[in-house]
């Protein structure tokens, strides 16, 4: 079988990639430019910006992964458009989207927060193209707890940062469990519409950091921020637009009760796949 994944570089897309190409299919890499990628994968030179460029790309695929990169909202809302374009020209076997955790329009209905026009374009139209598509939809991923000032706090000072309420569960998710699920759906054409992904039940503040403190050998506790200050803690590391727009997610998902994944549409329930604890992702990682 044959496999476009996009971003495959990337934190998403090099362990779908990986896992892909360990199982012996055939994975083709869309890149912008001249991105390293393991030996023996094709590459494709296209940009989101080429519908046509795309459309060639997805030609006789069997699965196109897709998630959209960060940007400014109307370029990531016209690459969507490019992409639908670009599947309802080439319509290849199947595509899995992945919602990279932004809200969608059916979250931002719930409550869940303000939706992302981009991402909820581009499963609209991947799913009025009539093609067979799954969504991927996790919540947070655990590598955001790898930045430098929140992973350096629970390592040297014993103290895990974040901008989340102590008592806030949520489904945390790693781009590991993210890919091992894409590379799942990419084959399973009986599983359509979305698929969450995420731990469950969903883990707090407290929990994430016994888990870093098992693993450190210290004790490790929690202090939960705001969204402003930790938006000035990643501003030198990200820009203080990304940040900016990271404290937004942040307040929208601190009104909710919780940011817990349902049982009924999981990962864990549709594929029989559960995520990794935070335990395993951490010794999976060699931390």
């Amino acid at each position: 079988m044959s496999f476009v994944i996009h971003g495959a570089t990337g934190a998403q897309g090099a362990p779908v990639l990986a896992a892909l190409a360990a199982s012996g299919a055939s994975v083709t890499a869309v890149s912008r430019g001249a991105a390293a990628v393991p030996d023996g994968v094709r590459t494709v030179a296209a940009d989101y910006a080429s519908a046509d460029a795309l459309a060639r790309a997805y030609e006789g695929a069997d699965g196109v992964f897709v998630h959209l990169p960060l940007g400014a909202p109307d370029d990531r809302l016209a690459f969507a458009r490019n992409v639908v374009a670009a599947v309802e020209r080439a319509r290849p076997a199947r595509v899995v989207v992945s919602t990279s955790g932004a809200f969608t329009d059916d979250a931002a209905a719930a409550g869940g927060g303000p939706a992302d026009p981009a991402v909820g374009h581009l499963i609209e139209g991947v799913r009025r193209s009539g093609v067979s598509y799954a969504v991927v939809a996790p919540r947070l991923f655990l590598e955001n707890l790898l930045l430098p000032p929140v992973v350096g706090g629970a390592r040297e000072e014993g103290v895990l940062r974040y901008p989340l309420a102590a008592g806030l569960r949520v489904s945390w998710s790693s781009h590991l469990d993210v890919a091992d699920v894409v590379a799942a759906l990419l084959r399973r054409t009986d599983v359509v519409g979305t698929v969450a992904v995420g731990q469950y039940p969903a883990v707090t503040g407290p929990q994430l950091a016994a888990a870093f403190g098992d693993r450190f050998g210290r004790e490790v506790a929690y202090e939960g921020i705001t969204p402003d200050a930790f938006a000035g803690l990643i501003a030198p590391l990200l820009g203080e637009a990304t940040a900016a727009g990271v404290a937004g997610l942040y307040r929208a998902i601190g009104t909710l009760p919780d940011h817990a994944i349902a049982p009924v549409d999981s990962a864990q329930e549709l594929l029989g796949l559960s995520p990794r604890t935070t335990g395993e992702w951490l010794v999976d990682l060699g931390l």
